[in-house]
């Protein structure tokens, strides 16, 4: 193996790929990347059982060939060179040697055999979407997966394609996140998968808005994303999802309207008086305005308010702070729709997106 590529692509490969690599791996050789020389392209893969990425690009290939090598130290000393090109040829099948302008390196590695190849997605269902609109669908849920559950399902994004739709859906147990896209046409895929959080994490990172479309490949166990010269390849987490319908509050006709700039920077001044012992605030709307207020006996006192469409009795609801702002940031528009019916039942917002959230109350402090 001998093979010449620029530094920027190789680094450029390298922080699409890095994240794979496991920090405590399981088996030793996982500790390593997987680097291939083939029909003029340097490919790069890397895996840690669960999810397994491969990146290319074009390179002056000498002579074909392959090895794997440490990833961390092999990424470090790319990321330190400063010549314009790199040269990375096999001295033996274990042993790469690396020169970079005046600068020479032999690393020690180990044979392509003994690294784990890459599931194959050959029997597939194929499912084909913008890229912007599946960087959004994922980013919309994403931020409301749990991320240590001892419920596993819960650790990932749930998509369900069925018919010209498709539904991506996020919950912890105490918010939910829901959106929805039209597909070009039916598709293949028809069923229910969860996709772990880190392999969405990733995705969301790879989606290039430089291409068009996401080549979205679906089995029973596992799901492909082909963006363009990335591939990422995830198992799926088994299981039944929960059905989240009975807790989605119905849409009323007049839902609150809010501003979302304003609320978010009232949040944050008033979440400055809530305590790891009491992380609430209480949100009281009134007629034509919404008061929000913390207590901490520590801290001290914080009320603030802000003009709020409402025309009804008193409402008092208690909210975590932090999740609803994460709402907030995720949501677009001008203003937002809040909808409340008791201190008791769930809030939800919306806003003029398929995106749909809810957050469930914390107790009202007397």
């Amino acid at each position: 193996m001998k093979v010449i590529i620029s530094k920027v692509d190789l680094a450029t490969l390298i922080s699409k790929i890095q994240n794979i690599v496991p920090a405590k791996p399981a088996i030793p050789i996982l500790a390593n990347i997987l680097l291939e020389a083939v029909d003029d392209q340097l490919i790069l893969s890397a895996t840690d059982l669960t999810v397994s990425m491969r990146v290319h690009a074009d390179a002056k290939v000498v002579e074909e060939g392959s090895i794997t090598l440490p990833a961390k130290r092999f990424f470090q000393l790319v990321k330190e060179l400063t010549a314009p090109q790199v040269e990375i040829h096999l001295q033996t099948p274990e042993i790469a040697t690396i020169n970079s302008g005046t600068s020479h390196f032999k690393i020690h590695g180990m044979t392509k055999e003994e690294f784990p190849a890459l599931p194959d997605i050959s029997e597939g269902a194929v499912m084909d979407l913008l890229t912007q609109t599946f960087k959004d669908m994922l980013s919309k849920t994403a931020f409301a997966a749990a991320r240590d559950d001892s419920r596993q399902v819960l650790n990932g994004v749930l998509v369900q394609t069925i018919n010209s739709v498709a539904t991506f859906i996020g919950t912890d147990g105490k918010k939910l996140a829901k959106a929805f896209t039209s597909l070009e046409s039916p598709s293949s895929a028809q069923g229910s998968y969860i996709l772990p959080i880190k392999a969405v994490e990733e995705v969301v990172r790879l989606l290039d808005p430089k291409e068009e479309k996401v080549k979205v490949t679906l089995l029973q166990d596992k799901i492909a994303v082909e963006v363009g010269s990335s591939l990422l390849i995830s198992k799926l987490i088994s299981g039944q999802y929960p059905d989240i319908s009975r807790i989605i509050p119905e849409k009323k006709k007049n839902p609150i309207q809010l501003h979302r700039e304003e609320l978010i920077s009232l949040l944050r001044q008033v979440s400055l008086f809530t305590s790891e012992n009491s992380s609430s605030v209480r949100f009281t709307f009134t007629t034509g305005e919404l008061h929000l207020s913390a207590t901490s006996g520590e801290i001290g006192e914080g009320k603030v308010h802000m003009p709020a469409n409402y025309g009804g009795e008193k409402v008092e609801i208690a909210f975590n702070p932090s999740y609803f702002l994460d709402i907030l940031r995720h949501s677009k528009d001008e203003t937002v729709n809040f909808e409340v019916t008791d201190s008791y039942n769930p809030g939800m917002i919306t806003d003029s997106s398929s995106a749909l959230f809810v957050l469930m109350p914390m107790r009202l402090d007397v």
